[in-house]
């Protein structure tokens, strides 16, 4: 007689390890952490909200339209029409400038460059990441402003008449268009330090199959590397423009403040929500901090609308490339 015995039924590893002592505990303090980001984004957010309403309620004009800064007055009047206008241009000059470059500097390093070369460029673009923001200040008030003046000159030449670039004040180089090119050194490295990684995780499969179907090197980099590290790419982009946005000392140290909304690049002037504070915040009192702080919670809100609008980009491409497979 041939007996059998039913082998011990074994529990899943999932529901195994969701009772190990150390998942526990792991999985506690990754919960914890991100309960306590919340909480610390929800205490800034209340913080500046209530002061920038005690400033705002007494503002005598309206606060997002108005050009003009003086909390001190009588009526007060202050408004942050020239600082949401300085800081979305110089944002967008920069990033128009260094997105680009930061794509074909990942590109050279990840895929063109000798591994001799690539390593020791790698590590320069690192230690450029690692700069703090006043010695690009320093060096933008030095040595930027007084070279680009010839090329504020020759812009006002040849492309002045697109209005954008015609000078129509004299003076030296410090306007939103030098802002926006000190900006872009400055984003360069993290776009690039991202956008490098995100190329290097391309699946060598995918490569070798564009060769062996005889692509180019630049076809392989069309078809398999930029679109399988487009979401890389945006994420390293917001990144970047997140220092863009907040960026203070460098462009305190450049910019020659006004307030005055100009389409003219090229003439001195403009200005920025952080260059704004970190001129002002001192010198002011109590209701003129708080209507710094109010101008705070404006570039808040741009910074939490513009990497929330780079999740779904990336949540999008994500459906899309799902659905399509």
């Amino acid at each position: 007689m041939v007996t059998t015995t039913t082998p011990p039924i074994r529990k899943s590893r999932r529901a195994t390890s969701a009772t190990r002592p150390g998942d526990r505990i792991f999985l506690g303090l990754s919960r914890g952490s991100g309960i306590t980001l919340l909480v610390i984004m929800a205490a800034i957010a209340v913080f500046l909200t209530y002061r920038a309403v005690l400033a705002i309620s007494q503002d005598s004009t309206n606060f997002l339209t108005t050009s003009e800064w003086n909390p001190t007055g009588q009526p007060p009047v202050f408004g942050i029409a020239v600082l949401a206008f300085g800081t979305v241009v110089s944002s967008v000059i920069a990033m128009a400038i260094a997105v680009p470059v930061a794509i074909g500097i990942a590109l050279f390093i990840s895929h063109y460059a000798p591994r001799k070369l690539a390593k020791p460029l790698a590590y320069v673009v690192d230690l450029l990441a690692a700069v703090p923001s006043i010695i690009y200040g320093l060096w933008g008030a030095i040595f930027l402003v007084p070279y680009l003046g010839g090329l504020n000159q020759w812009l006002d030449q040849y492309l002045g008449w697109t209005y954008i670039f015609d000078k129509s004040m004299d003076g030296v180089a410090r306007n939103l268009f030098t802002v926006g090119i000190l900006l872009a050194i400055m984003i360069l490295p993290i776009i690039t330090n991202v956008t490098r990684e995100v190329f290097l995780q391309v699946p060598r499969m995918h490569e070798e199959a564009a060769l062996a179907l005889g692509a180019t090197r630049w076809e392989v980099i069309r078809m398999s590397v930029l679109p399988f590290g487009r979401s890389g790419i945006i994420s390293a982009s917001m990144l970047g423009l997140g220092r863009a946005l907040g960026e203070t000392m460098a462009v305190a140290v450049v910019l020659s403040p006004s307030f005055v909304i100009s389409g003219y690049l090229l003439d001195p002037g403009g200005g920025t929500f952080a260059q704004n504070i970190a001129a002002k915040f001192n010198e002011a009192n109590e209701f003129g901090r708080d209507a710094l702080i109010a101008s705070g919670l404006v570039l808040f809100a741009i910074t939490l609308l513009v990497n929330g609008a780079a999740r779904w980009i990336i949540a999008r491409r994500k459906d899309y490339s799902g659905a399509a497979a």
